[in-house]
């Protein structure tokens, strides 16, 4: 009995390919291919996004927010704070807490914004990977279609050659079929992988001004340390300064003196 169901269900499964194979050859095998490649690759670049997308949670917004008003240590370690496996792949999380540590280590920025820009490509780099897989399938498939009328009118106009242009309509039907069929497959195959494409390209598009805007507010506000830093070296010049001006003023007090002394003296030779 079980025999019996798995030969029914594989005639089920081999009856409606051959009947395709039979209608346009092998040009429709291979549109068959690239249709399944392109399936496998939208089911895996969804399970990816959910997953390795960079998102902007509630939690990580009011941590932005937080930062932007008031940047401290304390802000820098709620980013990673708390949080379980799923969290911790969003790379947008680990591209700020990196962005909080290197501005409150005062690091070089023209070196973070270099390093920022590096590490917010890489996050987005698995998913131009199989944007481009059903970017090549929506351009290859109207042409295996193209393909596929070349070749079922070629098969009509061998089958006329044969019988020295008197084929009938039986005869010149078998290739006409075969070439609309491909050209319909290709069309059937290429038009919905076409709007994959172009939606994938959107969410990356969108996905890059997400990080570009969070990155974009921490890297805004001014860090308190870094000001004193700079207010100091001031502060000890004025400091070095100061002692300066008594000691200027000790040779006008000695010229005085000795003024004072030589007056009191030409009195005396004068008395």
């Amino acid at each position: 009995m079980a025999d019996n169901t798995l030969t029914q269900s594989t005639d089920l499964l081999s009856g409606p390919l051959q009947q395709l194979i039979d209608m346009g050859g092998p040009v429709i095998m291979v549109l068959l291919v690239l249709a399944a490649a392109g399936v496998v690759t939208f089911v895996y670049l969804m399970l990816c996004g959910a997953v390795y997308a960079p998102r902007l949670p509630r939690s990580l917004r009011r941590v932005i927010d937080d930062w932007h008003h008031s940047p401290s240590q304390a802000c820098a370690d709620r980013v990673m704070a708390g949080i379980g496996w799923f969290q911790r792949q969003n790379p947008l999380r680990r591209l700020t807490a990196d962005t909080m540590a290197a501005r409150l280590n005062h690091d070089e920025p023209n070196i973070v914004r270099e390093t920022l820009a590096r590490d917010a490509r890489a996050a987005l780099e698995p998913f131009e990977g199989p944007l481009k897989i059903l970017e090549v399938i929506a351009a290859l498939a109207p042409l295996l279609g193209l393909l596929g009328t070349v070749l079922g009118m070629m098969d009509a106009f061998s089958a006329m050659a044969a019988t020295e242009g008197r084929a009938d309509a039986s005869q010149l039907s078998g290739g006409i079929y075969e070439a609309l069929t491909t050209t319909a497959a290709g069309l059937i195959v290429a038009i919905p992988f076409a709007a994959l494409a172009a939606w994938v390209e959107f969410r990356l598009r969108r996905l890059n001004n997400l990080v570009n805007g969070a990155l974009v507010t921490v890297l805004a506000p001014a860090i308190p340390e870094q000001q004193t830093a700079i207010d100091m070296p001031a502060a000890a010049e004025e400091v070095e300064r100061q002692p300066e001006a008594p000691a200027r003023q000790k040779p006008a007090a000695r010229q005085d003196t000795s003024t004072a002394t030589a007056s009191a003296r030409v009195a005396h030779a004068a008395g």
